[in-house]
Parts: C-alpha cells; sequence; structure tokens
C-alpha cells in the first residue's frame, strides 16, 4: 500500500489556491455550462485515489488511476454535451466548461505524479516544477476536442526527479486520449525561444498558472511583462497579420461556401489575433478592457462577442458531430450542424442555407472589427516616414471636408458630414476618386447612420448620379461595391438587395456567397474593359471595344441575382424587382426595359450553349428570335462570360468559351442576314465543301462516296477535323473487313479543354449506351456527345470527355485508356456490374438535395424529340438514362451534358424505332418514369 508522505508535494504547490479551485470551502467557477462538480469533483477524486493508493500496490496504481479519470471524462464530456444540445449557442459556457474539465484531469495527474508516483521529502531548489497552460487552453477556451497545450517550468535545467513527475504525468493524460501538446522549459528558455519566434512568443502570451510553484511561474510572468512583451511591438503586431495574410491566401480570400471555421477568412483565428494584438499592445486581459481605452465602442464590443460566441458554437458542434477537432465546414457537416443548432427549412430555403447566411454575415463582421482596431494600433505605431519621403511623396487632394489620416480618408467634421444624407454615398466616391481607404472612424459614423438613407434619398436625383457614378466614371467598380456592401450601405441604398447579402447557395457549383458572386461579376466586366482579359476572352474584348451600354449592363450585373432565395424563379422575380429598380436609379424607360430583359434572361444564352445542341438550325434561329437584336445579343454575351466567371475560380473553361463564341457567331449571323443563313442545306454544303478541300489527295470516287454517305444533320454537328478523322476510320473498318470491328481515336481538343473520342463500328441497337458506359468505366465525365449513323449501316459517335478533375486526359493515358474502352466495348468488361462498385456519392456531397426534373420538348428540333434530365449527378448516371432508353426501343442521335457542381443536366435528342418524335403523351409518361426509376435505382446504390 502507498502513503503520501507529508512533504510529497512539489514545493510551494497548493490546489486550494488554483484558478479552477473546487475543493470544500472554495469558490466555484462560473460560467460553466451545468454544475461544476457534476462535471468533475476534483476534491471527490482524490479520496477515490488516496482510497485507490492505500488499496493498490504502486506499479498498478497509475493504470486505476487513469480507469477513474477516464470515467470521470467520459461523464463530463457526455454531461456538456447534453447541456449544449440543449443550448447550442451558448459557446462561451460550453468552452470554459471543457477547459474547467480539462484542469481537472490535469491538476489531477500532476498531484498523482508528485504525491504518490514521485514523492520527495525533502526537495531542493532545483526540485520545483509550475505547470501552465499556454495557446487556447491557457485562454481557458476548448472546443470539445481541442489540444491541451502544457508547459512545464523549472528554475534550472531538468531534474531526473521532475522528468519522471513529467513523464507520467503525460502518459496519465495520454492513455486518457487527449491530444497534448508540451513543452518543458527554464525561464531562461522561455525569453530567448519567444524572443527568436512569435509563434511562441504568442503561446505564451496566454500563458495561465495551473499548480506547482506559484512563485516560479509568478517570476516569469513578470520577466516576460517586462523582458519580452514590451519589445518588437509593430513586428509583432506585423507578424500576426502576415500570419493572418498567409491563412486567407490558403484557405480563400473571399467567403468561400466551405469555409474553415478556424482558420478561414472571418473565422475564429482572426478574432483570436485580434485580441493577441490588444493584450500585446495595450497589455489588456480581456476585450471588454478595449472600451475604456476608446478602441471599441460598446457597440462594437457586442458584435465582437456575438460573433466570437456563433464562430465557437458552431466549431463545437463540428468537433462534437465528428468526434475529432474538425475544423472545415464541409457540405454535409452544413447540414449536421445547422440541425443541431435548430436552424430549420423555411419557404424558398433550406435551413443549412439561413446557417451560413447568419455564419458570412458574423465573419463579414469580424473583417470591420479587424479594420477598426488595426487603424487605431497604426495611429499609436506607426512610424514616422523618412523627411524626404515626406516631402516629395505625391498625396492626393482630397476635398475640404474630408482629411487624411495614416493614409487613409477621414471626416474633417462629422457633424458637418452628417448634415448632408448625400455624403454617405459622396464618402465611397471620393475614396474610389483619390485611390485612398477608408477610415475606420468614418466606417463607424457611416455604419451607425444608415438610418438616414431613406426613400427620399433613394429617389434623389443627385444620389442616383454619385451611385451610378461609382459605378461607371472611376475604373473600379468593385471596389466601392465591396466597401458599400460590407458597411450596409448597398442593402440601405437598394433594400432589395439586402435578402442576398452573405446568402450562401447550397450547392457544389458556386464558390462565393450571392453578393460576393455579384460584385465578382462586375469585377470581370472591369478586367475585360480595362483590356486584362484579351487574349482569354477575345470576343468579349472586341465587343466591348465596340461600344455597349455600360450602364445598362452594370445594372443589370448588379441586379441579375436580387431574386435568390425565394420560392419563385430567381430570374422572373429578379426581373419584377429590376422592374422597380432600375428606373430609380435613374435609368430611362428603354434602358429599364433592357436590363429588365437581362436579368430575366440572363441565364438564357449559357442554357442555349451548354444544354442544346447549338449545331441544329432551330436552336440558333430560337435563340435569336429571343434575343431580336444585336445590342441585346452583345450584353447578354459579356453578362453571360462575366456570370460564368463570376460562380467560382474554376468554372470558366475552353469548351464553355467555344460554345458560346460558337452560339454568338451563328445569331450574329442570322441577325444581321437572316434566319435563312441557317438553313440545313447551307451548312451541310459548307461542310462538305470542307472536308473535299481538307482531303484534296483523296480520290474522286473516294471523296463522293464519303460525303453522299451521311445525313445532313453530321456535317453540320461536327467539325472538319471531326469529319476527317470519321473519314479516316471508316476507311480503315471497311479494310479490315470485320463485321464487329471497331475503331476508336482519342485525341485532345485543346479548344474545347477536353478530350475527343471517336468510335465507329456497324451500326446496332444500344452502342451509345455501350460507350457511355465503357467511358464511365474508365473514370471519363462525358461533356458532350453526337451520334450519326451513316446510310450504309455504320455509326460514327464522338464524345468530349475530361477526367475527374475536368480537364483532358494526358496523353500518355490515352493508349490505355483506348484498351480499357475496347474491352469493354467488346464485352469482355461488362459496365453495369463493374460500375456497381464504383457508383458512389462522396461523403460530402451526401447532403445535397436535387430534385428530378424531366421534360420533352417537341418545338426545339426540327426532327428530334428533345429529351431534358436535370437530376443529380453520380458516376454512371448517362449510362444509366442511355440504357433504359435503348430498352424503351428510343434512338439516340446525340446527348449534351452540362454540369453545375452536384447538379447536372443531360439533354438527349432522340426519335422513335420508327424515326417519329415523341408526340404521345403516354410515350412521355411511360418514357419519364422508366427514367426516374433507373435514376432513383441509381442513388440508392450511390448512397449505399
Amino acid at each position: 500500500m502507498t502513503q503520501p508522505p507529508e512533504a510529497s508535494r512539489a514545493p510551494d504547490s497548493d490546489p486550494a489556491q488554483t484558478p479552477q479551485d473546487d475543493q470544500p470551502g472554495g469558490s466555484l467557477p462560473s460560467g460553466l455550462i451545468c454544475d461544476a462538480r457534476a462535471i468533475f469533483d476534483r476534491a471527490e477524486m482524490q479520496d477515490k485515489i488516496a482510497q485507490l493508493a492505500q488499496e493498490t500496490a504502486p506499479d498498478a496504481l497509475r493504470n486505476g488511476v487513469v480507469d477513474l479519470l477516464r470515467t470521470a471524462n467520459t461523464q463530463g464530456r457526455a454531461l456538456i454535451a447534453e447541456h449544449f444540445a440543449q443550448a447550442p449557442f451558448s459557446a462561451r459556457a460550453l468552452t470554459q466548461s471543457y477547459s474547467y474539465l480539462t484542469d481537472g484531469l490535469v491538476l489531477t495527474a500532476f498531484h498523482v505524479a508528485t504525491t504518490y508516483l514521485h514523492p520527495v521529502g525533502t526537495p531542493t531548489s532545483s526540485e520545483r516544477i509550475a505547470l501552465i497552460a499556454v495557446g487556447g487552453y491557457g485562454r481557458g477556451e476548448m472546443a470539445p476536442f481541442s489540444d491541451v497545450d502544457l508547459m512545464f517550468l523549472t528554475p534550472y535545467k531538468i531534474t531526473a526527479w521532475a522528468e519522471s513527475v513529467i513523464e507520467s504525468m503525460l502518459y496519465i493524460l495520454w492513455d486518457l486520449r487527449l491530444k497534448v501538446g508540451h513543452s518543458s522549459r527554464t525561464i531562461k528558455d522561455c525569453l530567448r525561444l519567444g524572443g527568436e519566434d512569435f509563434t511562441i512568443r504568442t503561446a505564451m502570451l496566454e500563458q495561465r498558472y495551473l499548480i506547482g510553484d506559484r512563485a516560479l511561474a509568478e517570476e516569469l510572468e513578470e520577466r516576460l511583462r517586462t523582458e519580452l512583451f514590451i519589445r518588437e511591438v509593430t513586428e509583432f503586431i506585423e507578424a500576426k497579420l502576415a500570419e493572418r495574410d498567409e491563412r486567407h491566401l490558403k484557405q480563400g480570400e473571399r467567403y468561400m461556401v466551405e469555409p474553415n471555421v478556424k482558420e478561414g477568412k472571418g473565422g475564429l483565428r482572426d478574432l483570436q489575433s485580434l485580441y493577441w494584438i490588444a493584450k500585446y499592445v495595450y497589455k489588456v486581459q480581456d476585450v471588454a478592457d478595449l472600451v475604456p481605452l476608446g478602441l471599441f465602442t460598446p457597440e462594437e464590443l457586442e458584435t465582437f462577442s456575438t460573433a466570437a460566441n456563433f464562430q465557437w458554437a458552431v466549431r463545437s458542434h463540428l468537433h462534437l458531430a465528428t468526434r475529432r477537432a474538425t475544423e472545415q465546414l464541409n457540405f454535409d457537416l452544413q447540414v449536421e450542424v445547422a440541425s443541431r443548432m435548430g436552424y430549420k427549412d423555411r419557404a424558398g430555403r433550406r435551413g443549412v442555407e439561413v446557417f451560413m447566411q447568419d455564419y458570412f454575415r458574423h465573419a463579414t463582421t469580424v473583417g470591420d472589427l479587424t479594420r477598426i482596431l488595426l487603424t487605431k494600433l497604426e495611429a499609436s505605431q506607426q512610424k514616422r516616414a523618412p523627411l524626404l519621403e515626406r516631402i516629395f511623396r505625391r498625396r492626393p487632394r482630397v476635398k475640404p471636408e474630408y482629411h487624411v489620416v495614416h493614409n487613409r480618408l477621414d471626416l474633417a467634421d462629422p457633424d458637418a458630414f452628417l448634415n448632408d444624407k448625400l455624403n454617405l454615398l459622396r464618402i465611397f466616391e471620393e475614396a474610389l476618386r483619390t485611390g485612398m481607404l477608408i477610415h475606420p472612424d468614418a466606417m463607424r459614423l457611416v455604419t451607425a447612420n444608415l438610418h438616414l438613407i431613406d426613400d427620399d434619398m433613394r429617389n434623389n436625383k443627385e444620389a442616383r448620379r454619385i451611385f451610378l457614378d461609382l459605378l461607371l466614371k472611376h475604373g473600379n467598380p468593385e471596389r466601392a461595391l465591396r466597401r458599400m456592401n460590407e458597411l450596409g450601405v448597398l442593402a440601405a441604398f437598394i433594400p432589395e438587395f439586402e435578402p442576398i447579402v452573405a446568402m450562401m447557395q447550397f450547392n457544389m457549383y458556386h464558390s462565393y456567397t450571392v453578393d460576393e458572386h455579384t460584385i465578382q461579376v462586375i469585377s470581370n466586366l472591369t478586367a475585360i474593359d480595362k483590356g486584362e482579359l484579351e487574349e482569354e476572352l477575345p470576343l468579349s474584348s472586341e465587343v466591348i471595344r465596340k461600344g455597349i451600354n455600360r450602364k445598362v449592363l452594370l445594372v443589370a450585373m448588379l441586379l441579375h441575382d436580387i431574386g435568390k432565395g425565394r420560392e419563385q424563379d430567381h430570374s422572373i422575380l429578379g426581373a419584377q424587382i429590376a422592374r422597380k429598380v432600375a428606373p430609380r436609379l435613374g435609368l430611362n424607360k428603354a434602358d429599364s426595359e433592357t436590363v429588365e430583359w437581362l436579368v430575366r434572361n440572363h441565364l438564357l444564352m449559357s442554357d442555349m450553349a451548354q444544354k442544346r445542341d447549338i449545331a441544329d438550325p432551330r436552336t440558333v434561329r430560337g435563340f435569336a428570335k429571343a434575343v431580336q437584336s444585336v445590342k441585346r445579343l452583345d450584353l447578354l454575351l459579356l453578362l453571360t462570360v462575366c456570370d460564368i466567371r463570376g460562380v467560382g475560380p474554376d468554372t470558366w473553361n475552353n469548351w464553355k468559351a467555344a460554345l458560346l463564341r460558337a452560339l454568338y457567331n451563328q445569331t450574329r449571323e442570322a441577325l444581321d442576314n437572316g434566319m435563312e443563313a441557317l438553313n440545313r442545306e447551307h451548312r451541310g454544303a459548307a461542310g462538305k465543301k470542307a472536308l473535299r478541300a481538307a482531303l484534296a489527295d483523296w480520290p474522286k470516287a473516294h471523296l463522293k462516296r464519303e460525303t453522299g454517305r451521311h445525313y445532313d444533320p453530321y456535317w453540320q454537328g461536327l467539325h472538319v477535323t471531326a469529319h476527317i478523322d470519321f473519314a479516316e476510320m471508316l476507311r480503315e473498318l471497311e479494310a479490315k473487313n470485320d463485321p464487329g470491328g471497331i475503331v476508336i481515336r482519342l485525341h485532345p481538343d485543346d479548344d474545347r479543354d477536353a478530350t475527343r473520342a471517336c468510335f465507329v463500328m456497324a451500326d446496332h441497337p444500344g452502342i451509345f449506351a455501350r460507350i457511355s458506359g465503357a467511358l464511365a468505366l474508365v473514370g471519363a465525365n462525358v461533356v458532350d456527345a453526337r451520334s450519326y449513323t451513316t446510310k450504309d449501316g455504320y455509326v460514327t459517335d464522338a464524345f468530349w470527355i475530361q477526367d475527374a478533375e475536368g480537364h483532358p486526359f494526358e496523353a500518355s493515358r490515352l493508349p490505355r485508356l483506348n484498351q480499357m474502352i475496347l474491352k469493354t466495348l467488346k464485352g469482355e468488361v461488362i459496365a453495369g456490374e463493374a460500375l456497381e462498385t464504383r457508383d458512389k456519392f462522396k461523403k460530402r456531397e451526401q447532403a445535397f438535395k436535387v430534385p428530378t426534373h424531366i421534360t420533352f420538348d417537341n418545338e426545339g428540333s426540327e426532327i428530334y424529340t428533345i429529351i431534358e434530365v436535370d437530376t443529380r449527378d453520380r458516376t454512371g448516371l448517362l449510362y444509366d438514362l442511355a440504357r433504359t432508353m435503348v430498352a424503351a426501343n428510343v434512338y439516340i442521335a446525340n446527348a449534351v451534358i452540362a454540369t453545375y457542381g452536384e447538379q447536372v443536366v443531360d439533354t438527349f435528342y432522340v426519335k422513335d424505332m420508327f424515326g417519329l418524335k415523341y408526340h404521345s403523351k403516354s410515350k412521355q409518361d411511360f418514357l419519364e418514369r422508366k427514367l426516374r426509376e433507373a435514376i432513383s435505382e441509381g442513388s440508392k446504390k450511390a448512397r449505399s
């Protein structure tokens, strides 16, 4: 049996005086999520350990202690989580409760190590140790699976006794499955390492004494304060800001739709950086101390606290949902966390979208608070520029009502500024004119007086002029709009904009919130206007050089997604809103009508290019009739290009550029020269002529046979390079004299950012489906497909495919790809069976709900019924749909595939077995039912 000697405790240690004291007679900590003793009763635990020590052999004591602590830890965590589930926003109480529980475990481990495992009867001066919590644990803020950062402080080089204590204590904590970060240092080490490394210095900035030699801990605190924390103030601030910028660059400079709650822009680390800087510079112990110093107003402190509480709640729910330290708020976890926090679906919007809008609004306020504090710091810390630089630096001359403070635009007289409410807009104009940032004090004043922006101001002619000039005259509308949006001015001046501020679209297609996407769209137009995208967007650059109505286009861009987030189609609702807003912004009747038309039809060109066969004359004819004029066509092209590019950093590619360019050119020709320019015969003759020129060395008889064996759609649906491929492949197949022969050609199509896969073989039912299955099996995403039969019994199919990353397959992979496809087409591999094991949704994608819509269109093509299947994308979907159609005796002429994140629109141009369109409602219903069954069955397998 082990009896603790009277002097076994480390010198000067006094658990009764520890910050988290729960000894009988001591004061219990306040602010926990439930009763402190229910979380962890240290007095009771020490009694149990004392009893255990009497009953247990010394070498078995540690295991017994671990068992006791493991049970207490499990019960304490379960209790905290249970109370948090009932009060899902009580984040501050939660973080303190986990810190309190961790204190109990750490202090008990220390007590066991020093009292029972390594007691010392007469300690020497070197046998002293102080246990210090650092980092987030030192701050007393812990998420459910946060690291436990400890520092073991000794007066001199570590002794054998201290080493044994530390080792035993750590083994106890590791056995509890705590993630412990630890260091063993002297005071001299702390000063030296803190002087060399700002990260270490920051961790010690939040050091908190736990137990052990209090005098040693107090000496450390005093020397850090007087010798380290007064040094290199400017350098410390710069280091923290550099860390922030690096984090933002890594996580995404804008508010990305799958944010990192800890490290992302506007996240917890940004709030902590504010606290670190304030504590280092102003020696405050709490953010609330910044108010008496004049750095924050009481309202800003409340904003800080609210944002911090919300983000800690989100992070904690993330940890509890995944049972580990997860910081990335992925799509599947967004749904889980929104549910845990009580968000419900409501008209037109899912609860997860409302939750994420709240998240991004809080993230935006963090950015505002950062600017405010940093500017105040700059005012007190900024070094004076060298004399010559101050003399010769060219400063923009500002208007009399403004003055420059540290290169930022501030107000000369705030009261005079507010006497004219139009100044709430003029300040942004002055900032653009001078190229200066707005001082946070001026921002504060603007935000505090948004109530002045009323209907009188919105309808004021001068206010309209200022707003439109911000868009049109200074060459950088993005900057003005982003700052106006962050300060609430944009939503105040255009109240209809307010619902889309920080609105997240819960899908994998959009990378930004709706308001940020809108600003990105306008930014894209500015880049084209400045000639920065001449090489990448030659057509758009040419159109804008010719001259367009920029006022109409910019207002349309500003309003194009303003109807999002409601039950009604956002294009229709947006057009209705534009009908009211455009005249209010000062546009005349004709311009307002054009804006309304652009908003209503802002998806039309994209849909036509990506979801329809633009080689079909009726597609272009229908689009030309909708557009009506070259003026509208030019505006719609620019809106479409900027809109697609504004969706995300990887959304635009050569494929979409080629489709839009082809649609624009054909429509422009129809509008300039009449619709007859689009007839099939004319275009078929042009295709044959191009092939004859390309194969001039062929015998005339062979050329005549080749140009005569194809139907008209073949000539208008493919480029001459594909016609050449198919002519050579047909000749190769005929030379083989093999009825079951197959010829395949794969090569990059750089103009379309895809690999073109051409297939030639004898025609028989189901070929399109078999090829689709073969391509799915090799991991190819089909982005477009054309199937043509010849008059003499062959099929010529062209598929454009990309790899999993949306790029053409590398040339080195093509031979193996060819072999795999050939094996599947010959029946050596059964695609349906092989795909069953691969056709799975990724976990982060399972939260998406994509309803299936199937439409039949008999007007969009002269000779085909167009079946459009809008549903959830997955591997093998095209194969399942094509196989279903084959079973129903449907002939597929071609397919156009448009992918939008997790959503896909597969469009099929089809005939029935007699070569007729599907006019019969009963046939349409039967086919739709079969397609829905195939989609449903495939989705079940993908989720299993």
